[in-house]
């Protein structure tokens, strides 16, 4: 065996090795690099270096989304490398959305930059819708908004704005409810301006007109295309209502002050009364007093029997006319 080995020439030998380091090579080959993606992107005029596609393997960096999305680019004519892609992908952004509003942008003549769209999609937005908003503007709704007009009739109004997207105020500009809550104001300041409600249902594209005058889009996201008052609608007559309430209180009040009155009144004629049965006391004890007099004169000789029969006669007939009359008589009878 060994006289056969020392009998191989050392060419022989080098060949061997050459050979078995070109197998490994390519077996290395094989299970490192996909062949079938670099294939497919040096046919497609996007050559990428198996190294490159290699690193991006043992990243583990989805190269099959990173490739498509440079294919895709350099056939839209966006200037743009595997490394910016490669890295965009690992901060955590949407590669294959950039690239599609990339080449939206570039077809529609609009001034959007790889870096750019690289901030808007890592800031969370939707480059792709941003592009659409930007060549066809959308609707932004904006209903029920009430407000009381001079007149204290509520009035609700309903506005559509029409938007599109500033691109370049995307990334840091204010979002659709700053739009939403501006516009909401204006609507409002507007109903609160009008003398009567009336003016509003004759003409409200004066709302409208307003709110574009005020500038409502500034530091936001959009720009505000046109404002539409879709529906003016009549609420409560709240000022008829609040004039109601400020009734009911002052009848309040007045029953209060009434009643306060009618129980100062009770309580004096209760007064009264005591006051009265008091006097009738003291008469009906003077008057007790009345036959103890006449005894006492009938015993002094001073008042005769036939004196005391005529003073009985007296009362007698003067109860009597009392009567007819219809008064009470005196509840004295004078007798001893």
């Amino acid at each position: 065996m060994n006289s056969l080995i020392c009998a191989i020439e050392p060419w022989a030998i080098a060949l061997i090795v050459l050979s078995c380091l070109l197998a490994v090579g390519l077996i290395v080959i094989f299970i490192l690099v996909p062949l079938k993606t670099w294939f497919v992107a040096l046919v497609s005029g996007a050559h990428v270096s198996m190294a490159r596609l290699v690193g991006m393997k043992l990243r583990k960096v989805n190269y099959r989304l990173i490739i498509d999305s440079y294919i895709m680019a350099r056939k839209g004519g966006i200037n743009i490398s595997v490394v910016d892609l490669e890295t965009h992908y690992m901060a955590g952004g949407r590669v294959d959305n950039i690239i599609k509003a990339l080449i939206a942008a570039h077809s529609a003549g609009i001034d959007l930059t790889v870096e750019l769209a690289k901030a808007i999609d890592l800031a969370g937005s939707d480059v792709v819708e941003a592009i659409e908003t930007c060549v066809n503007p959308k609707i932004i709704e904006v209903n029920d908004i009430a407000a009381i007009a001079q007149d204290g009739i509520e009035v609700i109004i309903n506005v559509k704005v029409t938007v599109k997207t500033d691109i370049h105020e995307l990334v840091g500009g204010a979002g659709k409810e700053t739009i939403v809550a501006r516009v909401g104001k204006g609507v409002v300041s507007c109903i609160g301006a009008a003398e009567t409600y009336t003016q509003l249902l004759e003409n409200p594209t004066a709302v409208a007109e307003e709110i574009m005058r005020r500038g409502l889009d500034d530091g936001t996201a959009f720009d505000i295309v046109s404002v539409d008052v879709a529906d003016v609608n009549i609420g409560k007559n709240l000022g008829a209502k609040l004039e109601m309430d400020e009734a009911e209180k002052d009848k309040q009040i007045a029953n209060a002050v009434a009643e306060k009155t009618r129980a100062a009144m009770v309580a004096e004629e209760q007064r009264y009364k005591a006051k009265t049965q008091e006097m009738k006391a003291a008469v009906l004890a003077a008057e007790a007093e009345i036959p103890k007099a006449i005894a006492g004169a009938i015993r002094d000789g001073k008042f005769g029997v036939l004196d005391y029969y005529k003073l009985k006669n007296l009362q007698a007939d003067t109860a009597m006319r009392s009567s007819i009359a219809g008064v009470e008589p005196d509840s004295g009878d004078g007798e001893a």
